[in-house]
């Protein structure tokens, strides 16, 4: 599902499309039309993708994308009908691509269009505080409750029976429905993406969103980021406690706890039913199983398969873990 929020600038034809991204290896391809942006998964024969790790090899060999920004180690591995443009820093060049398309999502400047609910059409239809801010291209469902001092800036759709406390910022965000949102929370903003320089960092353009499905509950004082790419998603009857940090492009499955302070970095998936205790951090890229749980405080730096019991950092087997440290 693609961000329906930010303006995609295209389509161009793709030597046009290099060369305005400031990506030198320009072919002939200049007859050739791209119409978007897209990861290895979700993109189609008009548009363009990235291909960096060989983690993604089984994604990129079956890719429908006619164009590829990889390197040359890593070209090989994509199918014939997908062409190869290949650069020094993939990361980089897409994220100039990604700039060229959505101009409007590098900066994340706060909402200076926003309303007083009680001047806007939600007045009558939502239970609310005092001081709550609507902005542009919100729909807000049934029998929601709003605390005070929330913010639901542009580009945000609310299901029905959904509860958002004080002190929340949304954007870019799609929820589902009897979701809540308890006080302080920030959701929809852009993720912690950016290639280091010594002069100037340079920002990675964010274009997903964040989705949250039904029946779910964010703890106090969460943050979620938008994808970069892809969307961060929040599976069904998933509860997060307090101060838990989800990274963009992160997808967290079904019936899921997630205890206090847990920090997920980016791009890593959770199966089904799994539990983590506070404070635990989860490295980026990974892929945990169903029904697996990790012990809190533990460093999750490797993938963990289904019905796996972890601890510590790194995190390993718990009957290891009890083992080494008796």
């Amino acid at each position: 599902m693609h961000n329906p929020f930010f303006i995609n600038k295209g389509p161009f034809e793709v030597q046009n499309l290099l060369r305005l991204s400031c990506i030198e290896n320009i072919n002939n391809y200049s007859k050739i039309t791209i119409l978007d942006i897209k990861d290895l998964l979700t993109a189609k024969k008009t548009d363009i993708t990235f291909f960096h790790s060989k983690k993604y090899e089984k994604l990129a060999s079956n890719t429908e994308a006619t164009f590829c920004i990889t390197t040359k180690n890593l070209s090989h591995l994509l199918p014939d009908t997908c062409s190869a443009i290949i650069v020094n820093n993939v990361l980089l060049s897409t994220a100039q691509i990604t700039k060229t398309f959505y101009p409007d999502a590098i900066d994340d400047n706060f909402d200076n269009k926003v309303k007083d609910i009680v001047k806007v059409l939600f007045k009558e239809m939502v239970i609310h505080g005092k001081n709550v801010l609507i902005g542009e291209n919100v729909n807000i469902g049934k029998n929601c409750l709003i605390g005070h001092n929330t913010i639901i800036e542009s580009n945000v759709v609310i299901g029905d029976h959904c509860t958002i406390g004080s002190n929340v910022i949304l954007r870019n965000t799609i929820i589902r429905n009897n979701v809540s949102i308890l006080d302080g929370c920030i959701v929809g903003k852009k993720g912690f993406g950016f290639f280091p320089d010594k002069v100037n960092n340079i920002r990675y353009p964010h274009i997903g969103m964040v989705i949250i499905e039904d029946n779910c509950e964010i703890g106090c004082n969460s943050t979620i980021d938008r994808g970069s790419l892809s969307n961060t998603i929040i599976g069904k009857n998933t509860y997060l406690d307090n101060q838990v940090h989800i990274a963009h492009n992160n997808k967290i499955g079904n019936n899921c706890i997630i205890a206090g302070q847990v920090g997920f970095a980016g791009s890593s998936t959770l199966g089904n039913n799994v539990m983590i205790g506070g404070q635990a951090g989860i490295s980026g890229h990974l892929k945990i199983g169903n029904n697996v749980q990790i012990g809190g405080g533990s460093g999750v730096i490797k993938d963990i398969s289904d019905n796996t019991k972890v601890m510590g950092y790194p995190a390993k087997n718990i009957k290891n873990f009890i083992k080494e440290n008796k």
